[in-house]
């Protein structure tokens, strides 16, 4: 899609270079400047306004980076595009975290530089073009308030982020500041606190909202195909390509890729990831070329990546390359005050997708919320209200893990063998409870086996019941896999949900 003209400067020492990114600009219809040095560009940006500046990094008066700390202090829109050396990603990372828009790499390859342009350019108006009278639209909700410029999907992106919390205010304004850069985006915190829809609301505020959005969880690819999921495959490349396919590097291609659970990556892996996002360009599994891409990348994990890169699980230069912007989220227990929103949003997607009228949040259901410590953070939330909508209040005090107490209590009582018959459920036979004796030599460890599986068996009934025979909502309640309580339900013969 061919951008509007946009008035660019062109900063660069080398008079044969600076002629040919000026030519290249002006046949895509651009307005183009030019500056040999600090001091020329410093004029020029004093004088005159500017929509992309391009400089090289290392000029004769100084660094280039002295220019995107000129526009820094002044609060200028101009996007910057940097220029530096072939292996000089330290330069390149920090004009990223000083907010430049993106970089390029000597030697410069001109379609590229083009992209790279084009995408600086993109949704500049049009010269001389009143704009266009505001739509009457719904108020925005978030608060803060969207930027008037802000597009539709992307307030409704940062409204999904409910909370009018102090934490939830920054977290907002953060995304809508470093949306706009190509920056690599690392999102940390702990499980369930709402990584990806950061990562989407990056994607929607950003200029990259018409593209593609590719979503990745690095932990679920076993390892012998990450390279062809990432990088794609030719016809024949292994056994079982009967066609080209693409990898998610070329599906984002204009858009952006997100890389949750970054920090299941192996080593391996993580080597051919930085090299695709250094060089911008992948080479499929049985190509002998190789082509390029442009994607935006943003990441996220639970992981403490820093601690991993001290114990050598995690490579350091592509957690520096990744880790350019940092987006902390709290955990929900920081941020208690946004509780009864949450849960009024939750109950109405519950609602919604079930077919049901909203149930609003009872006061004894807040309480309640406000009195649990939520290590599961939003997670553990829809569980709770999943049960409060089958069950009502009733279902509140069934918290995850007050059945659990049962497997531990015995163990801190006084002899274990004397607290095992009165624990045992009527449908155990008793010679499998009672501690042994000359009449009843069955040895201890069989008593006490017998004692946890019928607590199991109690347990799985009585939380399958909770759950309405849902053997998903029963392995989240416990913490296990449907898998596992599969398994469990034929060893201790109980009934199959399906079967009631």
């Amino acid at each position: 899609m061919p951008t509007a003209p946009a008035r660019i400067l062109v900063v660069d020492d080398e008079p044969d270079l600076r002629t040919l990114y000026e030519l290249t600009l002006l046949r895509d219809g651009h307005h183009v400047s030019t500056a040999a040095n600090l001091a020329q560009a410093s004029a020029l940006l004093a004088s005159q306004r500017f929509d992309v500046l391009i400089t090289d990094m290392r000029l004769p008066d100084g660094l280039g980076m002295a220019l995107l700390h000129e526009l820094h202090q002044q609060q200028r829109q101009e996007r910057s595009i940097v220029i530096t050396a072939y292996g000089s990603a330290e330069n390149a990372v920090e004009a990223l975290r000083y907010g430049a828009f993106d970089y390029l790499t000597k030697p410069v390859d001109l379609k590229q530089f083009r992209r790279v342009v084009a995408s600086a350019t993109e949704g500049l108006p049009a010269p001389n073009t009143p704009a266009a009278p505001a739509l009457a639209t719904p108020a925005c909700s978030a608060f803060p308030p969207c930027d008037s410029s802000t597009h539709p999907a992307a307030c409704a992106a940062l409204e999904r982020l409910a909370g009018q919390s102090p934490a939830m205010q920054l977290l907002r304004q953060r995304i809508q500041k470093v949306a706009p850069s190509m920056a690599p985006v690392l999102i940390t915190g702990e499980s369930g606190t709402g990584k990806e829809l950061v990562a989407r609301a990056l994607h929607a505020c950003s200029h990259r909202s018409h593209g593609p959005w590719v979503a990745v969880n690095c932990g679920a690819i076993p390892e012998h195909l990450l390279e062809a999921e990432f990088f794609g495959a030719r016809k024949g490349a292994f056994t079982g390509a009967n066609a080209d396919r693409q990898g998610f590097f070329q599906a984002a291609n204009g858009g952006t890729l997100f890389l949750d659970e970054l920090g299941e990556l192996p080593l391996a892996m993580q080597a051919k990831l930085l090299r695709a996002i250094q060089e911008r360009s992948v080479r499929a599994l049985g190509a002998t070329q190789e082509e390029g891409v442009d994607v935006r990348i943003i990441s996220a994990t639970h992981r403490n990546l820093a601690n991993d890169v001290q114990t050598g699980r995690f490579r350091q230069d592509l957690f520096y390359r990744l880790n350019v912007i940092d987006v902390q989220l709290p955990a929900l227990r920081e941020r208690r005050e946004d509780l009864p929103l949450l849960c009024e949003r939750l109950l109405a997607n519950m609602a919604q997708e079930n077919g049901l009228p909203v149930l609003p949040p009872s006061p004894a259901l807040l309480q309640h919320v406000q009195s649990l410590p939520l290590p599961g953070n939003v997670r553990e939330l829809e569980n709770l209200l999943h049960r409060y909508v089958a069950l009502g209040d009733e279902g509140l005090g069934q918290t995850p893990t007050a059945p659990l107490a049962a497997f531990t209590a015995p163990m801190t009582s006084p002899g274990v063998a004397s607290a095992v018959p009165s624990a045992v459920s009527p449908g155990v036979p008793a010679h499998a409870a009672t501690a042994p004796t000359p009449e009843n030599p069955q040895p201890k460890r069989h008593a006490f086996a017998a004692w946890l599986d019928a607590q199991e068996r109690q347990l799985l009934a009585q939380t399958l019941q909770t759950q309405g025979g849902d053997i998903t909502a029963t392995a989240a309640h416990l913490g296990l896999e449907p898998t596992q309580i599969q398994y469990r339900l034929q060893r201790l013969h109980l009934p199959h949900p399906a079967a009631h």
